[in-house]
């Protein structure tokens, strides 16, 4: 047996002896598991996945944000004709969509339609970003119409 260092009285008796027993194993076992945390690699890398995933979102939310504010901000600056014109151009293109759907619906294999129905989704989820999109192609195409004419 290893002899206590001379700073610490040894026990004066077998009570006291076990209870600083006791609370050795207690302190090792905290030590333990302190270092297991600290040496855990793949925990620490799906915290900092959650971290990284969580603030992709606030980012992707924020630029969600900025173009359904600057979509809103070219539409409040546009002529009434524009909007008008943007607004038919707008409703051609969803009646063209659905007649496109139905015929790939169809006519496509299952892969095809799958990857389709993914492209679909993403527009209904970014339609604000594609209608700004669609006012600012509108605006291009009516601007270089007026430059020919």
């Amino acid at each position: 047996m290893t002899q206590p260092p001379h700073d610490e009285q040894t026990a004066s008796s077998p009570q006291e002896l076990h209870e600083q027993v006791e609370e050795t194993r207690q302190s090792l076992g905290r030590t333990v598991e302190a270092l297991a945390a600290q040496t855990d690699v793949r925990a620490k890398a799906q915290e900092k996945a959650a971290e990284v995933r969580q603030q992709a979102a606030v980012k992707a939310g924020q630029l969600k944000t900025k173009a359904a504010e600057a979509a809103h901000q070219v539409q409040d600056r546009l002529p009434d004709s524009v909007k008008e014109k943007a607004a038919g151009v707008a409703e051609q293109a969803r009646a063209g969509t659905s007649r496109a759907g139905h015929l790939l619906q169809e006519k496509a294999p299952e892969p095809v339609r799958q990857k389709a129905a993914q492209g679909a989704r993403a527009a209904r989820d970014n339609r604000t970003v594609l209608l700004a999109a669609g006012v600012g192609a509108a605006l291009v195409w009516l601007a270089c119409r007026r430059g020919k004419a």
